[in-house]
């Protein structure tokens, strides 16, 4: 039987033992501590703060100063405007003039006992719910009138927190007219935005980014997804929508506010086109210029304003590497040339595949006269004529 000090001196052991595993785990439970204080109602976003310890993003706290426009609050746009409340936004204002219907509800957004209300309000609300930090603003009027077109105007101009433009337009709606609307607006003030939509079909979408002068406006390159030519106003009828997938307007709006978290934080790559098939899981993404014969002003405008801008000259470095040719002799002849063209003057869209305009813009068929003084197009000589043509070059 063992005696009361052997008892004793295996208690101490015990004790010893327990206090310097406890000591092993303070730093531990610190950092438990941390990271569980850091999830409380009043920091309920630092999910996405944590993207600044990742090194994702430089200061990710900037997004609660800036503002947003979403034109548009139904399939796209009502996911658009929830993500981005979820995500901190500062201001969003809310453009739309159509109320809930029951065949909204497949829109992960509205709730039955919304119908009736406008839409902007019934938005306004939920976002409210969602995160109250957030200033919400909400227009229920058609931007496409001309008295609403100058307020829609003056409103995104405006609008932001600190009394200037907003950051940022989403276009969001589902008509041709609207969306020329937001590019004359958005060209005339000289103001990014992203154009989006899903196809009438529902089973495919796009974003595009606009930068006025920089990049096709919406009057340069119309996009696929408005390529029907049916009368869009027959679509418009009480209680019945175009196809509408859920899947596909959540898909088009992650897409739509990844972008523009990007373009706002500034990380990543900022995509000028995306488009989504959801037949062949198909993204093709691609960049646009801007058309030189563009029928809006503001942008041939915007555009002579950034050939105007002064060139960024790249310091050359001094090269300390023998220059002499690889290969002494040329046995063959070999030799490179330079193949780059000057760039043209007509627009050049360069799509990839799976990719096609709405339609052609129309073109001016007339034919400058050449250096030498003809005036007729190549296409319309005869061959007798173009033979001659080429015997006396």
């Amino acid at each position: 039987m063992a005696s009361i000090e052997d008892l004793q001196r295996k208690v101490s052991e015990l004790e010893a033992k327990l206090a310097a595993v406890q000591g092993n785990a303070g730093p531990v439970r610190q950092k438990i501590d941390v990271m569980s204080s850091e999830v409380v109602d009043s920091n309920p976003y630092s999910r996405l703060m944590a993207l600044k310890r990742m090194g994702i993003v430089d200061n990710y706290e900037k997004i609660r100063e800036l503002s947003v426009a979403v034109v548009g609050v139904g399939g796209v746009g009502s996911v658009t405007a929830e993500m981005l409340t979820r995500c901190g936004i500062g201001k969003l204002i809310l453009y739309d003039y159509d109320k809930v219907e029951l065949a909204n509800m497949n829109r992960l957004f509205f709730q039955p006992h919304q119908a009736g209300l406008s839409k902007v309000d019934a938005a306004a609300a939920t976002l409210q719910s969602i995160n109250p930090d957030v200033t919400i603003e909400a227009h229920n009027y058609n931007i496409t009138t001309m008295d609403n077109f100058q307020k829609f105007c003056d409103s995104i101009s405006k609008g932001s927190l600190s009394g200037g433009p907003v950051d940022l337009v989403l276009s969001c709606v589902d008509n041709f007219e609207a969306r020329m609307a937001i590019n004359t607006a958005c060209n005339e003030l000289n103001q990014r935005w992203f154009e989006s939509g899903v196809s009438e079909n529902a089973v495919s979408g796009h974003i595009q980014f606009i930068v006025p002068g920089e990049t096709a406006c919406f009057a340069c390159a119309p996009p696929l997804v408005v390529a029907s030519k049916i009368d869009e106003k027959t679509l418009k009828r009480e209680g019945v929508c175009a196809a509408s997938l859920p899947t596909t307007m959540g898909i088009v709006a992650g897409f739509l506010v990844q972008n523009t978290l990007k373009f706002l934080l500034g990380f990543g790559n900022v995509s000028h086109y995306l488009g989504y098939s959801a037949l062949t899981d198909f993204f093709p993404t691609m960049g646009l210029k801007p058309n030189p014969q563009c029928e809006d002003s503001y942008c041939r405008t915007r555009q002579t304003e950034v050939k105007a801008r002064p060139a960024i000259v790249e310091v050359a470095t001094e090269v300390t590497e023998d220059e002499k040719p690889i290969h002494e002799e040329n046995q063959w002849g070999i030799s490179l040339v330079d193949e780059n063209s000057p760039e043209e003057e007509t627009p050049n869209l360069n799509l990839v595949d799976g990719v096609q305009v709405a339609y052609s813009i129309p073109v001016d068929n007339s034919t400058p006269e050449s250096s030498t003084g003809g005036a007729v197009a190549a296409s319309e000589l005869s061959l007798e004529e173009l033979m001659q043509q080429m015997k006396s070059m």
